[in-house]
């Protein structure tokens, strides 16, 4: 093979490459997820965002803007109006559920369950959820603590996520054994 042969091989090999690397991209658009103002969204963790239940129409806006799966941390007690399950599957997205109970409902068991589905998913851009984005935040603040952060770090952590609300937080310091 001459050296303008091992040459247009090389570049093509570089050419689809980077092509291959360009598909693999998770091309998430957040500021559009943002604009649809779903109940107190966060977007903490790069590919991995928070929020409060999302809309039929903002989980339509959450799959053109590059979303994959959306994790529901609802229990079916709670659901809201439409089958979220099938609107989510419609729009091309994968659905989970890890139906999380209120304040009781927030241990390390589920926090670990949370974590190792997000593990699971590689990155892939996901939306996790509950009614409010506190029991994201506080399984989130677990995770954290469970990851060597301090109660006051954990704590901080789990309001990046959507943790506002003071009962949740006492109860996540509870837990940590934190006052």
């Amino acid at each position: 093979m001459n050296t303008r042969n091992t040459f247009r091989a090389a570049f093509g090999w570089l050419v689809l490459s980077f092509l291959a690397a360009c598909a693999t991209t998770n091309d998430l658009d957040i500021a559009a997820i943002r604009n649809a103002e779903i109940t107190n969204f966060r977007a903490p963790d790069g590919e991995v965002l928070a929020s409060g239940q999302p809309t039929v129409s903002q989980l339509g806006i959450a799959a053109r803007s590059g979303v994959k799966h959306v994790i529901n941390l609802r229990t079916a007690q709670e659901q809201v109006d439409f089958n979220e399950e099938d609107v989510v599957e419609s729009l091309g997205m994968e659905y989970h559920s890890i139906p999380i109970a209120g304040g009781a409902g927030v241990t390390a068991e589920n926090a670990a369950s949370l974590q190792q589905l997000l593990d699971r998913l590689d990155g892939e851009p996901v939306l996790v959820h509950c009614a409010s984005s506190n029991r994201v935040g506080a399984l989130m603040a677990l995770t954290a603590h469970a990851d060597g952060a301090s109660v006051t770090g954990a704590i901080a952590e789990g309001e990046r996520w959507g943790l506002t609300s003071e009962r949740l937080q006492q109860l996540v310091r509870d837990n940590l054994g934190g006052n």
